[in-house]
């Protein structure tokens, strides 16, 4: 939020409206720092629009700041959030909330619920994944950190009594090439603060290391490895091409 960012609903909207098989996800959405019922019609307009490719990707972040700038309280994020997921989900089926007579959103694609994904390494981010989840997103982290969040993951699920299995993400950073390496490193830092250094450090720099960190994450189960580029241009997106495919 604290951040000139462009905003990712908006942003994905217009994606989808060009599009036809991409799929679409925030990773991840600061759920506690927007109003849940704009949320929930935002996710599900967007849901319609794209004809059912959107996952909303969520989290509660670590930085101070994406609250004070919207003025929602950072202390109790979490447990707002899990109010706030009841809430999505009373909205989605079109239940009727406090103030109305009427439902408030459109239903999304499925008729049910937006898919949700969950980040974070918290317990409570396994629980909110077993109840109102389709899966796990992991952001900056390893494979082996993806694995071990897997079995935490899939012991929880069994243990709420779902069907099927969760889905696993994970986010990549990554700028190729000697001629980028500044301009990626500012970008990372700048938008990270006091993590940058540490987010900038993991990012993949090279093809070699690009193909051995896909490899990496499609051993362990990773469903879909999410590669996000720090300088912008279709350059980085073919060279990222070339190296993995």
């Amino acid at each position: 939020m604290a951040y000139p960012t462009f905003e990712e609903l908006v942003t994905l909207a217009a994606a989808a409206a060009v599009t036809e098989r991409v799929g679409l996800m925030t990773d991840i959405a600061l759920a506690p720092a927007r109003e849940p019922i704009l949320l929930a019609k935002q996710a599900a307009t967007l849901d319609q629009i794209s004809g059912g490719r959107f996952v909303l990707g969520i989290g509660v972040g670590g930085r101070p700041d994406d609250y004070e700038v919207t003025g929602f309280e950072f202390t109790n994020r979490g447990k707002r959030l899990d109010a706030d997921l009841v809430i999505l989900e009373q909205v989605w089926r079109g239940e009727l909330v406090p103030g109305t007579e009427t439902p408030v959103s459109p239903l999304p694609f499925n008729g049910r619920s937006v898919p949700m994904m969950f980040g974070g390494r918290a317990e409570q981010a396994v629980s909110r994944v077993a109840r109102f989840g389709v899966g796990y997103t992991q952001g900056n982290g390893t494979p082996e950190g993806l694995a071990a969040m897997m079995e935490r993951v899939n012991a929880a699920w069994k243990a709420a009594g779902r069907e099927g299995k969760p889905d696993f993400r994970a986010l990549v950073y990554f700028a190729l090439g000697d001629s980028v390496q500044a301009e990626g490193q500012s970008n990372v830092v700048g938008y990270y603060g006091g993590y940058g250094p540490t987010v900038w450090a993991s990012a993949v720099k090279t093809a070699a290391e690009a193909k051995q960190r896909v490899e990496a994450y499609a051993a362990v189960g990773c469903s879909e490895l999410l590669l996000f580029m720090t300088v912008p241009g279709v350059a980085q997106a073919e060279q990222l091409a070339e190296a993995v495919l």
